[in-house]
């Protein structure tokens, strides 16, 4: 049985910065992003046990769209350590690096 994929992939999902976000609204925004993916993981989820069948191109979709979110807010949280490390070196404190365990 042959089975194609027409669907094609487009870019990855790019968060723009704020060049003014400080390292808190960024975590803001990333908390903001990954609380979208799982409202839509559990949307996704109850349909899924709710339904006699469904359509896999939207749960394609969906699942799409939850790796997009999380993606953003990945980015976000990347975004706000890099700031948070250049705060850091532009104020000369240096970062507690103890190690525990």
């Amino acid at each position: 049985m042959d089975v194609t994929n027409d669907r094609k992939k487009v870019g990855c999902t790019l968060y723009h910065v704020d060049p003014e976000a400080t390292s808190h609204d960024l975590m803001n925004a990333a908390t903001e992003w990954l609380q979208y993916a799982r409202g839509l993981t559990d949307l996704l989820a109850d349909l899924v046990h709710e339904a006699d069948a469904f359509d896999c191109r939207k749960m394609a979709l969906g699942l799409e769209a939850i790796g997009a979110l999380t993606r953003m807010g990945v980015q976000c949280t990347a975004q706000a350590h890099v700031r948070m490390c250049w705060e850091l070196a532009v104020s000369g404190d240096q970062p507690d690096r103890r190690r525990t365990g």
